[in-house]
């Protein structure tokens, strides 16, 4: 991690200041397999205390860790029940299929290029991009991710870069060129440097250099 703490240290200035501000770098991982994949389903477009509490829902049901065999037995009202919209209840249900009939391995995974972990996981209904870079990089721990459709990315990149708008795939990977091989650490900073207090955050572009208009 030193390695690439320094890399980006020195490929990138405004990333510079802001791996100074937030500090050491503390990713949290979950295992590359089914549950958490599950769960990144469960989270979608919900706040976390809510998803949470369906998620928990979810685990004294089937028991944990949440399993394809455990999610197939339960029905939908079961599902509806606990708090899954039918829509997302159908998404759950569709990778758990999947699961147990193999056309996901998830001990496979972690041996497949970035590429392909997101081709066969975006077979799953609901499961987008977004959730396939969010498992890359939080579940398998590819280092080298940019989740381009990534709302806190985008704008972390706009404020530290001083962009006029938030900016598109295309403009984040030019701005992320020198980030290479080491794309999710970053993001992980950036994430983070919205966390900052407001006044901590001016302070700290105020005396920062300019940023390159890329």
């Amino acid at each position: 991690m030193k390695e690439a703490i320094a890399h980006l240290r020195s490929a990138d200035p405004v990333l510079a200041e802001i791996i100074g501000r937030v500090g050491p770098f503390k990713m949290s991982y979950r295992e590359p397999a089914f549950p958490s994949l599950a769960r990144s389903i469960v989270f979608q477009q919900l706040n976390g205390k809510a998803a949470l509490t369906i998620w928990n829902r979810l685990e004294e049901k089937t028991g944990a860790p949440v399993s394809a065999e455990a999610v197939l037995k339960l029905r939908m009202p079961t599902l509806r029940k606990i708090g899954l919209s039918r829509q997302k209840a159908g998404y759950l249900r569709d990778l758990a299929r999947r699961a147990a009939a193999g056309e996901i391995d998830f001990r496979k995974l972690p041996s497949l290029p970035d590429e392909e972990v997101i081709a066969l996981l975006t077979q799953v209904k609901g499961v987008g991009v977004w959730t396939a870079h969010m498992f890359l990089m939080f579940a398998l721990q590819r280092p080298n991710v940019l989740p381009t459709g990534d709302y806190g990315i985008r704008a972390a990149m706009q404020r530290a870069y001083r962009l006029r708008k938030m900016p598109e795939a295309k403009r984040m990977h030019k701005i992320a060129k020198t980030w290479h091989p080491y794309c999710s650490i970053a993001c992980w900073y950036l994430w983070r440097s919205l966390d900052q207090p407001a006044e901590k955050q001016a302070a700290a572009a105020a005396g920062a250099p300019l940023a390159i208009e890329v």
